[in-house]
């Protein structure tokens, strides 16, 4: 019974699979609530530091920052967050694919780019498809620090203050909840217009010690609030993603193995009732 064994085999195998997946989907599920607490507590902070942008971006202010100015668009920064490590679903492979379409259209109208990677995997992507990478930043593990990330970002805030380019925007996938996550691509710099009621008022105000330095200090801390929020939804992202992709490998583990379970009782039977032919046809002859 050959062929007996060879199946018992690969359902050991995939048992031993199964049992690997089965490890890593509670890991994740684990890593998820701790990304997701770290990511509720970064939220308040992100959301009120949008709200004193959001004043200044339509107040008359005294001095008016660099990043506030509206320039001529002929080439585009994009600051892109992706995973670090695969086996989590679609989830890097959606958030490419939505940045490939955003720069072919650019590309179609005449403008280029320049790419800040943060994640090992799209470090990995633009190494295979090519594109203009002037910064990368690998290896962020699953508790991002800010002044991990502060080298890339300065990298396109120089730019941007420099004129190389005249728009920065950063891509990675938006946390909804722990089935949805969607990439989502949005504008930094210069600073968009805020469109809330709240922020339809000219606002004008005192500086102290002066406008310069405040507001230089003011945005250049909400570009690194957003870039980490956005880092810490990502890697909430991906966990949530790699405990789906698990849970539903162990279940197609399970398939895997009901259906060879099956196959090899199916053998078994058909070489018991084999090896009953051979007694009966031998008995018969004697």
């Amino acid at each position: 019974m050959a062929a007996g064994k060879e199946i018992k085999k690969k359902i050991a195998s995939v048992q031993t699979t199964q049992k690997s997946t089965r490890a890593m989907q509670m890991v994740a599920a684990s890593r998820m609530r701790r990304t997701q607490d770290r990511m509720q507590e970064g939220r308040p902070y992100s959301q009120r530091i949008e709200q004193v942008i959001g004043h200044l971006a339509n107040a008359a202010p005294e001095y008016r920052h660099v990043y506030m100015t509206t320039r001529e668009v002929s080439r585009i920064g994009y600051i892109v967050v992706s995973t670090d490590r695969g086996l989590c679903g679609g989830l890097n492979v959606n958030l490419f694919r939505e940045l490939i379409r955003n720069l072919s259209s650019r590309r179609d109208d005449g403008k280029e780019s320049e790419l800040a990677l943060i994640g090992n995997k799209s470090a990995q992507f633009f190494r295979s498809v090519g594109g203009n990478v002037v910064a990368t930043m690998g290896n962020i593990g699953e508790t991002p620090e800010l002044a991990d990330l502060i080298g890339g970002i300065k990298v396109m805030l120089d730019g941007f203050a420099e004129g190389r380019i005249q728009q920065l925007d950063i891509i990675s996938n938006e946390f909804v909840n722990t089935m949805t996550h969607r990439p989502v691509l949005r504008q930094l710099l210069p600073l968009p217009p805020m469109e809330a009621a709240e922020f339809r008022h000219r606002w004008d105000y005192i500086y102290e010690p002066d406008a310069r330095e405040l507001i230089e200090g003011l945005v250049q801390r909400y570009i690194e609030s957003l870039v980490y929020q956005a880092v810490i939804e990502n890697t909430a992202c991906e966990q949530a993603a790699r405990m789906i992709a698990m849970k539903n490998a162990t279940d197609n583990a399970e398939e895997i193995v009901k259906e060879l379970t099956l196959l090899y009782n199916n053998a078994r039977q058909a070489s018991i009732t084999q090896e009953i032919s051979e007694i009966v046809g031998g008995a018969a002859a004697v």
